[in-house]
């Protein structure tokens, strides 16, 4: 029979309270359980020291029997001094995926494009009124010309 240290989830809605249990790998999350060896609440501070409290001696116990904590009960039993949890390394997993990339690139390419539309919007009018200034002073001297003649 596989044995797990599971947590089995308590407590009403909203309001989350845990027993660490010794229990079937295949019986349900808040089924039976073998053994209770130590209660979770994650409402309290995490530096309350109620927060977590583990019975060692019989954690030990079961660890040498063979039961296989889980990820979180893991962590606990490191935090307690019980059994060494190894670091994990996840480089990607902050990584956006395929689509989010292509969509990135295609931000990146309008981007330019606008900023590209916009220099050139710049570097065109700044020659029109140049030509413009001038058309009004030949205009001026015109109608100044028909006035005298």
């Amino acid at each position: 029979m596989a044995v797990s240290m599971r947590l089995s989830r308590g407590g009403s809605k909203k309001r989350p309270y845990y027993r660490i249990v010794i229990a079937d790998s295949r019986s349900p999350r808040d089924g039976s359980f073998i053994e209770k060896i130590g209660t979770y609440n994650p409402l309290l501070a995490k530096d309350d020291e109620k927060r977590v409290e583990i019975d060692v001696e019989r954690a030990k116990h079961w660890i040498e029997v063979g039961a296989q904590p889980t990820d979180r009960v893991l962590r606990f039993l490191d935090a307690a001094g019980v059994k060494e949890r190894a670091a994990r390394s996840n480089p990607n997993k902050a990584e956006p995926g395929e689509k989010a990339k292509e969509r990135a690139e295609e931000r990146a390419e309008k981007a330019k494009a606008a900023e590209e539309a916009a220099a050139a919007a710049k570097a065109a009018p700044a020659e029109e009124p140049a030509a413009e200034s001038e058309a009004p002073a030949e205009e001026a001297a015109a109608t100044e010309e028909k006035a005298e003649g």
